[in-house]
């Protein structure tokens, strides 16, 4: 479904970006990984099958010039990017609801920003070829309020944006979607930080929130990161899809 495509995936350092990254370059994908760290990237590249075919780049997307220079260099380095995989994201550790100004434009930068900057230079190119798939990593906090408030408003702001884009970009052929996980553990992720700091409050959470009294699984999610990722999405363009095993309770 993925063999020889060019793909982008942000925050591929640790959590659902990694396992994507191997997953897709069991499929013989093409992979440009990016992320802060440059070692975990490495070892993430070094773990692929084929690895001396995919590229890394560390770098804080958070700053201009360092995002700037990894559009450019994804730019030149593939002919085409076919598809974009945004798992770059997160919360920040910002708890308190009455966040500042700054707090807020920090959490915006982080979950929607990167992403907006990245497909505003990367996607006419896909308009123009009448073909592209663009796949952003939300939340079920993107309907819900089930997290901190700074997470809560920006990933509801990415599930408007995917909508918004995604119905502008389905008359180019291109499909602009994303996913609403619910909880789920991978090496690196948040919920694999609570289980190792608060082995109580992760088992809580499992009991308490999760119907099947089970933690999500990375393997769960990637069949329909593939399927987003494939040209049998078309009719998927501005969907964010819930993946969360009956966490939520907002109608979707």
């Amino acid at each position: 479904m993925l063999y020889g495509k060019n793909i982008l995936i942000t925050g591929a350092s640790k959590g659902l970006g990694a396992y994507a990254a191997r997953s897709f370059a069991e499929q013989g994908a093409k992979l440009f990984l990016v992320a802060r760290s440059i070692n975990l990237l490495s070892d993430i590249k070094d773990s692929c099958r084929n690895k001396n075919q995919h590229k890394v780049v560390g770098a804080d997307l958070t700053k201009d010039i360092a995002l700037e220079h990894v559009i450019s260099t994804v730019q030149s380095h593939f002919k085409q990017v076919d598809i974009i995989v945004h798992c770059i994201g997160g919360g920040l550790g910002f708890k308190e609801p009455l966040l500042s100004q700054y707090e807020l434009e920090d959490l915006h930068t982080l979950n929607i920003g990167i992403a907006a900057e990245i497909n505003r230079q990367i996607i006419p190119d896909m308009m123009e070829r009448r073909s592209g798939n663009i796949v952003h990593v939300g939340s079920i906090a993107s309907s819900e309020g089930i997290g901190s408030v700074g997470y809560n408003v920006v990933k509801a702001a990415l599930a408007a944006y995917v909508r918004s884009l995604g119905n502008y970009l389905n008359a180019y052929n291109v499909i602009c979607t994303g996913i609403l996980p619910g909880g789920f553990i991978s090496p690196g992720n948040s919920m694999a930080r609570l289980k190792e700091s608060n082995e109580d409050a992760y088992n809580d959470f499992i009991i308490k929130r999760l119907p099947r009294s089970i933690m999500g699984d990375t393997e769960e999610l990637i069949p329909m990161l593939n399927l987003l990722c494939s040209e049998d999405a078309s009719m998927m363009g501005g969907c964010m899809v819930p993946i969360d095993a009956g966490e939520g309770k907002a109608y979707a």
